[in-house]
């Protein structure tokens, strides 16, 4: 028999999380809009000037479309409830759709490179640049707009996939800067081979976006930890409890997607019941749910006085407690 008292907030919790995914799909979409848009109006831009810069501008939305598109698929796998195989849960997709934008970025870092040399040992005159850097700076304008809804989503919602895309639109924004600065030196100056040296620049500064991006995506897939704040309000509420009768000890934690893990010892006297020591990390795992958003704590009960309890404090543990020693100091609170 399943309880109501059970059943409610469970109800209640799945409405809340599909609440919440609904809108990270929605700002994935708004991203594509932004990305077909702007595409259009930089390929247009192009086609009218014949500026190196500004195919590479276009080539970037086009990119910029392809990490949308991969974003809202990955949003939705990451979405999806924990189940048999996955029973901690799929948001580890999210670092699947950053590499992959980083990747992209990379790949049209390149080809804005290559069209760039190529323009520079064979330069050409650019025509109707004033109309074209019009655009040029509309379609800056909607990517910056866009960019900084998904930076405050991501950052709102812990959501690595949104800020990958955020910072994907960013990196596309300063593109079209200079490429408006390498088109507009050109009508000043009448040198030609300007416009291609700033595409060349705006490409290595894509360069170091992309990295940054693969960068964080595989640390997220190497179970890292979580951010050092975040690490310091857990470790402050486990003080608060921590007594000469009550310690923890091996702490460990790891990033995944939106999500964060938690695990965590709690050693009580042994003459304690299993409902008084249940009682307390109940609320030191409550505490810990107030303080972080999005957070799963997993709490392993031991009597304080049993050897046993000191020989796991490490990812392998000791045998039969041997060799664990008496309870110091140093065992106290170790990671």
């Amino acid at each position: 028999m399943i309880f109501p008292l059970v059943t409610a907030p469970i109800e209640q919790y799945k409405i809340r999380m599909k609440k919440k995914d609904l809108s990270l799909t929605n700002f994935a979409w708004l991203s594509i809009g932004a990305a077909i848009f702007t595409m259009a109006l930089k390929t247009m831009a192009y086609l009218l000037t014949g500026s190196v810069g500004l195919l590479s501008d276009a080539l970037e939305s086009l990119v910029n479309l392809a990490g949308a598109l991969m974003a809202l698929a990955m949003l939705r796998i990451a979405a999806l409830p924990a189940d048999e195989n996955h029973a901690y849960g799929h948001t580890k997709a999210e670092y699947f759709s950053s590499g992959v934008e980083g990747t992209l970025i990379l790949i049209a870092a390149v080809s804005i490179a290559i069209a760039a040399t190529k323009r520079f040992m064979a330069p050409q005159p650019l025509e109707q640049i004033g109309l074209g850097l019009g655009i040029s700076v509309a379609a800056a304008l909607v990517n910056l707009f866009v960019a900084f809804i998904l930076l405050r989503a991501g950052k709102q919602y812990h959501s690595i996939t949104l800020e990958a895309n955020a910072h994907h639109l960013l990196t596309d924004v300063w593109t079209s800067a200079g490429v408006l600065v390498g088109v507009g030196a050109v009508a000043l100056t009448g040198w030609q081979r300007l416009d291609p040296i700033v595409a060349i620049i705006v490409a290595g500064n894509i360069v170091w976006t992309g990295t940054q991006i693969v960068h964080k995506s595989i640390h997220g897939l190497m179970d890292t930890a979580i951010p050092a704040e975040d690490l310091k309000i857990i470790r402050s509420i486990l003080e608060k409890y921590t007594q000469s009768e009550i310690d923890y000890h091996a702490l460990r934690t790891r990033q995944s997607g939106s999500r964060k893990f938690v695990s965590f010892h709690v050693l009580t006297p042994g003459t304690w019941t299993i409902d008084q020591a249940h009682r307390l990390v109940e609320d030191i795992e409550a505490d810990i749910r107030r303080s972080l958003p999005n957070v799963t704590v997993f709490t392993h009960l031991e009597p304080l006085s049993d050897p046993a309890s000191w020989a796991d404090l490490h990812l392998d543990r000791m045998d039969n407690g041997k060799d664990s020693g008496t309870l110091t100091d140093n065992h106290r609170h170790s990671l």
